[in-house]
């Protein structure tokens, strides 16, 4: 079976996507709440609730074949501040990585390294910090390459988020998971910028990871809504109204579309700031980019049209959890900001299930590493 250390752990979502074949040594958060949510669906056994700076070798038992870190983004995303990796929360990423860099020097450095976070963080100061990551995987032995994966392909949110993945350099990865060159699927054009600004020495050791075509999306909107909603109220006729009053004519068109549809339509719909104004924007294809509720306007709204009567509610604490594809056995925190935060905080399950069978068993099987897992 193979074994790994969860950083930055939050709800667990790292270890439900990749599942039973794995098998978690050591868990770290610094928030009490969202480990107490880990402890309640995967036990408190290896899990330590503190700051990363503060744990030593020590506190990491034996070697792995993986270490995951899905450190913050809020210093490195669009909506952030901007300060990128001197930020308070980004800057988690140096106490991480020189745990790797000591368990590399007791000869115990793990196989694998993934480095989850946004999107933005490929252009973050002119790409200045994406080139320090992969300057600092390559000269602690690692041979990486990053890909764009979009939850979309995978549940009904559009939610674009960057893994880096690095392999030790004396292991080859198989021919089949290494490409020639960016794919369209999985490296868009910022990932080969971002590569131009690493060191000569670390373009030196990147590779083009190629997982192999997205899966089709088995899912859609309609089939993760709660039937009554549990944890949330529908809104009155005059708050709906005046979020359809917030809307511009090509999401009122929208709305109206899906009113003359043979069926109930489910729609998500987010307020933004468009030109110095409040806006709604709807789509009823899939829900946009779950965010933590760092004020009202971060909340998504559910809108569901049916024939002349439309309706609309905030998106249930469930529903949340199901767009991130955690199944409805995972329990959630009672109360709804946590759960939306732990949800809107973390990582989509079946990406993560995803990247492991395509990318990370195969190179642990090479390894010689996970053997139960491999038979």
């Amino acid at each position: 079976m193979a074994t790994f250390y969860e950083f930055f752990a939050g709800g667990g979502m790292a270890r439900a996507g990749l599942g039973s074949r794995w098998h978690c040594r050591f868990a770290n958060d610094n928030d009490e709440r969202k480990a107490a949510s880990y402890a309640r669906n995967w036990g408190a056994e290896g899990l330590r609730v503190a700051d990363v700076a503060d744990l030593t070798t020590a506190d990491l038992p034996d070697s792995v074949d993986l270490a995951w870190a899905s450190f913050p983004c809020q210093d490195l995303s669009l909506a952030g501040s901007g300060v990128g990796l001197k930020g308070a929360r980004s800057s988690t990423f140096w106490p991480f990585w020189n745990l790797v860099k000591a368990l590399r020097a007791q000869g115990r450095a793990p196989t694998l390294v993934v480095l989850e976070n946004v999107y933005g963080a490929l252009r973050s100061h002119e790409g200045m910090d994406f080139a320090q990551i992969g300057n600092s995987l390559a000269a602690s032995g690692y041979r990486f390459g990053a890909i764009v994966a979009d939850a979309i392909h995978f549940v009904p949110q559009s939610r674009p988020r960057l893994f880096v993945i690095g392999v030790s350099s004396e292991l080859k990865p198989p021919r089949t998971i290494e490409g020639d060159g960016p794919t369209q699927a999985w490296h868009p054009a910022a990932v080969a910028e971002a590569r131009e600004k690493l060191s000569p020495d670390a373009q030196a050791m990147w590779i083009w990871w190629n997982p192999g075509r997205p899966p089709r999306r088995q899912i859609e909107l309609s089939d993760l809504i709660e039937d009554p909603p549990k944890g949330v109220e529908w809104h009155s006729e005059a708050t709906t109204q005046r979020l359809l009053g917030l809307m511009s004519r090509r999401n009122l068109d929208k709305v109206n579309e899906a009113c003359e549809a043979s069926h109930p339509m489910v729609g998500g719909l987010y307020k933004r700031t468009r030109g110095g104004r409040q806006r709604a924007e709807v789509r009823f294809d899939v829900a946009g980019c779950l965010r933590t509720p760092s004020g009202g306007s971060s909340r998504q709204t559910i809108l569901i049209a049916d024939g002349a009567h439309v309706r609309s509610r905030l998106l249930s604490p469930r529903e949340a959890a199901r767009l991130m594809g955690l199944p409805d056995t995972y329990v959630l925190p009672e109360n709804y900001n946590e759960a939306y935060h732990l949800a809107g905080d973390g990582l989509v399950v079946p990406v993560v299930r995803f990247l492991a069978g395509r990318i990370l068993e195969p190179v642990v099987r090479l390894s010689g590493k996970g053997k139960e897992q491999a038979a």
